[in-house]
C-alpha cells in the first residue's frame, strides 16, 4: 500500500534535506572495499521532454501542493573513485518510475497511469564530498522489469557512467534480464540496495544509500 504524504514547504525540504538524509548514511568506505559499480542501460525511457522542475525532491514539481503518491524514500550516496576519493562537482541525474509504474517519457506504454504529481527525473550536483540526496519514491516493477532507479553521472559536459539500482530482496531482481546481466556477484551485489524504514518516521520513510564508484578519476 502506498502512502500519500504530507508536504511541507519545498523550501523547507530542499535546505534540511541534506542532513536528514546524511543521518542515515553509511560512512567510513575504505578503498579496498570498493567494488566498481557495472554500467547498464539507460533504456528507452530516458526523459524525451524533461519536465518542468528538474531538482532533487521528485516528490513535487515546482510550487505544487499535491505530492506524489508512493513509499517516500530518501536517496542518497557519494560518487567515487576507483581510489574512494569524493568526485566533486558530478551532476547525478535519476530517473525512474512513478508508483503506478509509469515513467513520465511520452512514448511510455503505461504512460496513461502517470501521476502528473510525480517529477519523475531529478538532478543534483555534488560538493566537496561527493555527497548527493534525492528525495523520491520507492520503485515498483512494470511489466517485463523488476523495481530500479537509473543513474546517470556527468561531470564537464562528459558522460561518466549509467547504471541502476535495484531493491535488496525483491522477488522479480532474478527474472530480471538485465540484472542478471551481471555475472560478478559483488558488481550485483553493489547495486541491490535496502530501503530501510526510518525510525519515527511518522509517514513511514524510508531512506536508501547507493554508493557509485567510477573504475577511474575523472579529469578536473
Amino acid at each position: 500500500m502506498f502512502t500519500i504524504i504530507s508536504v511541507p514547504s519545498r523550501r523547507a525540504f530542499l535546505g534540511s534535506m541534506a542532513v536528514g538524509a546524511a543521518a542515515f548514511s553509511t560512512r567510513g568506505l575504505f578503498a579496498e572495499e570498493l567494488v566498481r559499480t557495472p554500467a547498464q542501460t539507460e533504456g528507452p525511457f530516458y526523459p524525451n521532454k524533461l519536465p518542468l522542475d528538474t531538482d532533487n525532491d521528485l516528490l513535487v514539481i515546482n510550487d505544487a501542493i499535491t505530492p506524489a503518491v508512493g513509499e517516500v524514500t530518501y536517496l542518497s550516496g557519494r560518487i567515487l573513485d576507483a581510489k574512494g576519493d569524493a568526485i566533486r562537482n558530478a551532476l547525478v541525474e535519476i530517473w525512474q518510475v512513478d508508483g503506478n509504474g509509469a515513467y513520465i517519457h511520452t512514448a511510455d506504454p503505461n504512460r496513461s497511469k502517470h501521476d502528473t504529481n510525480f517529477q519523475g527525473f531529478g538532478r543534483f550536483l555534488t560538493g566537496s564530498t561527493g555527497e548527493y540526496y534525492f528525495r523520491t519514491v520507492k520503485p515498483v516493477a512494470y511489466p517485463g522489469r523488476t523495481a530500479h532507479i537509473h543513474f546517470k553521472i556527468r561531470k564537464t559536459g562528459k558522460e561518466l557512467l549509467t547504471t541502476q539500482c535495484y531493491v535488496k530482496g525483491n522477488a522479480g531482481n532474478m527474472r530480471d534480464g538485465i540484472y542478471r546481466s551481471i555475472r560478478d556477484e559483488k558488481a550485483r551485489d553493489s547495486v541491490t540496495i535496502d530501503f530501510t524504514p526510518i525510525k519515527d518516521a511518522r509517514a513511514g520513510e524510508l531512506a536508501a544509500r547507493f554508493d557509485i564508484v567510477l573504475g577511474f578519476t575523472p579529469e578536473a
